[in-house]
């Protein structure tokens, strides 16, 4: 679904059929939440940049020093195939893709 800030994320959610208002996000579950969080937030992009099914996201909202100004969205990454913490979750887990053929492979089965 498209976020307030156009971008489209699993975890998104909102309803306004009938006179509903509900937004929420389903990875975050929590009442600090805002729409406008949508704005600064990873997430659509981890998940256009890694679309591993084993990756596992978890995130929190940071406030900002002065008065709560600068919230940002802080997000971990784990595997759960390998259950270890993935260091850049743009890139993914190391141990998956050690264990994916590479183009070299394909390409000495083809000559055989």
């Amino acid at each position: 679904m498209k976020t307030p800030a156009g971008k489209e994320c699993r975890y998104y959610y909102e309803d306004f059929h009938r006179g509903r208002s509900r937004q929420e996000c389903r990875l975050l579950l929590s009442k600090a939440w805002r729409p406008s969080d949508c704005r600064r937030c990873p997430v659509p992009e981890i998940l256009w940049a890694n679309a591993s099914e084993y990756l596992e996201l978890q995130a929190r909202i940071e406030r900002g020093f002065i008065f709560g100004l600068g919230r940002r969205v802080v997000v971990t990454a784990r595997c759960r195939k390998h259950d270890v913490e993935i260091p850049d979750p743009y890139v993914g887990c190391e141990l998956c893709a050690a264990e994916r053929p590479d183009l070299l492979t394909f390409l000495e089965r083809g000559e055989s």
